[in-house]
């Protein structure tokens, strides 16, 4: 049986991924000369790559004259949704406060990042009533 490719991006789709948000529709070619390394990746290997993508339901293509076209299938905002999303589910359990929590510990959130964020909540607070 063959096996359901994960949805979850590896680093090098999520480098593809922010090429293509960023580029919009690209050809493997244009895709391959915007990846970091010197010399950049195969051809072969990035066309793999975003055929994987197209796969996954992230990237979407459509031929042009011999040439298939890759673009975003979802946007930035939608691929950070769902990333956080799985993150807060499998690592706490569900629960946005033990993610804040858990960078408080880790001092990946400094006090004045903190007050940015208590702020912010402030205004959504605000906003929504």
């Amino acid at each position: 049986m063959a096996r359901k490719p994960s949805n979850h991006l590896t680093p090098i789709e999520l480098e593809i991924m922010k090429i293509l948000w960023s580029s919009g529709p690209s050809s493997v070619e244009t895709v391959r000369q915007q990846m970091p390394g010197d010399p950049p990746p195969a051809y072969t290997s990035v066309q793999t790559m975003l055929n994987l993508l197209e796969k996954k339901g992230k990237a979407k293509r459509k031929l042009e004259d011999r040439a298939y076209i890759y673009s975003a299938a979802e946007t930035k905002l939608e691929a950070v949704q769902q990333t956080m999303k799985d993150i807060i589910d499998r690592m706490f359990g569900g629960s946005a406060e033990e993610l804040v929590m858990g960078l408080l510990e880790t001092q990946q959130l400094s006090p004045a990042k903190l007050e940015k964020l208590q702020r912010k909540v402030k205004e959504a607070a605000d906003g929504s009533n």
